[in-house]
């Protein structure tokens, strides 16, 4: 039997919410050096930290870039969040065949199922498309539902895993 392995990056877009923290971000840092710079007494305390101030605005604004990268070998799935090209995260570890459900985000006759999941985590590109789709499975102790896209290799290698009664692929 030949091993099998895949694996997908897909970007996450930048939202209005992430936008507007970076906004916050840069707008307090240089709201904090005006303020610094107009006491003199702070002038030489101030400059640390509104370079420290910059600094930590500049790791928060790289940790809103993030990729995720799925890898799937013989039947496991991990998920990987990539944070500004830079830093990795393993953020899933399961084996396929222990979903309960997986199917299109979109598809209505599974609606409750996925309602019942404790917790709801999107690795995806935070847009529901064609690709979008949602498992359910027990992690760390939940029940939680994931919404991954997957591309038509990641879909095939995960279909095969599962059964037909597990696996609901978007109707056309």
């Amino acid at each position: 039997m030949a091993d099998v392995f895949n694996e997908q990056l897909v970007k996450k877009q930048a939202t209005i919410k992430d936008t507007l923290l970076k906004s916050l971000m840069i707008g307090g840092v240089v709201a904090l050096a005006v303020v610094v710079f107009s006491i003199p007494a702070l002038a030489m305390f101030g400059m640390v930290i509104v370079v420290a101030a910059g600094f930590a605005a500049w790791v928060f604004i790289g940790r809103l870039k993030k990729e995720y990268e799925y890898i799937f070998t013989n039947g496991e799935l991990d998920i990987d969040v990539i944070y500004n090209k830079s830093s990795r995260k393993r953020v899933f570890n399961g084996m396929v065949r222990d979903f309960e459900i997986m199917a299109h985000v979109d598809d209505p006759s599974h609606t409750n199922t996925f309602a019942s999941a404790n917790e709801r985590l999107d690795y995806s590109t935070g847009v529901v498309s064609e690709n979008s789709y949602i498992f359910l499975t027990n992690h760390n102790s939940k029940r939680v539902a994931i919404i991954i896209e997957p591309n038509e290799a990641m879909k095939g290698a995960i279909s095969k895993v599962l059964t037909r009664r597990k696996f609901y692929p978007k109707k056309a």
